[in-house]
């Protein structure tokens, strides 16, 4: 069928079907979760940041940011735990977060002192989302020490880390907005019962 082929784009459509099949078959049989070689090395580079540099790299201008996966995914970590801790509060510190602000701002709502019924609005449930992770493997390790062990692949912690981050910032949205629109039902009520008649 290919030796039929006449002429320079009759060619060149053969060699971009082989091509794109060797990719597709190349791209199939790849494991995502196996350490690749990756090519670093960039000439007459200069420091754009901390881990951002400008330089050439085959010939191309090119940007690259090169991160330690140790520190990225400890950044992505604490900023996940630090936005839950934002959202619903902290227990061990006694922060109230968002939710516990929402919860108290509703609280105070419902008293009849500021012109409430006595009967507290619902509040959703905590609903944090990084109390879902990590079950451990017990048994006796190579040296016969008794250990727990949980083990993940990077880049599928990396994904559910992220993922957590996206919903944590949705949720932050919701309650800063839930937040605001009681405290002012709550100035208003005020207003009001301090109103004179």
């Amino acid at each position: 069928m290919f030796m039929s082929c006449r002429g320079p784009q009759k060619m060149l459509a053969m060699v971009c079907v082989v091509g794109g099949l060797s990719g597709l078959v190349a791209g199939c049989s790849s494991n995502p979760h196996k350490a690749e070689k990756i090519e670093t090395k960039i000439e007459k580079s200069d420091q754009i940041s901390g881990d951002t540099k400008l330089g050439v790299k085959d010939g191309n201008m090119v940007v690259q940011r090169k991160v330690m996966m140790n520190e990225e995914l400890r950044t992505l970590q604490n900023d996940v735990y630090e936005l839950e801790d934002r959202v619903y509060g902290n227990r061990k510190y006694g922060s109230l977060g968002l939710y516990g602000v929402l919860r108290d701002c509703r609280t105070q709502l419902a008293d009849k002192d500021n012109g409430g019924s006595g009967k507290l609005q619902w509040t959703e449930p905590v609903d944090r989302v990084t109390d879902k992770e990590d079950d451990f493997k017990i048994g006796l390790d190579e040296k016969e020490k008794l250990v727990g062990v949980s083990e993940e692949m990077l880049k599928d912690r990396i994904e559910r880390f992220r993922n957590y981050k996206s919903v944590l910032q949705k949720r932050q949205d919701e309650y800063e907005e839930k937040v605001s629109i009681c405290k002012n039902e709550l100035k208003n009520k005020k207003a009001e019962k301090n109103a004179p008649n």
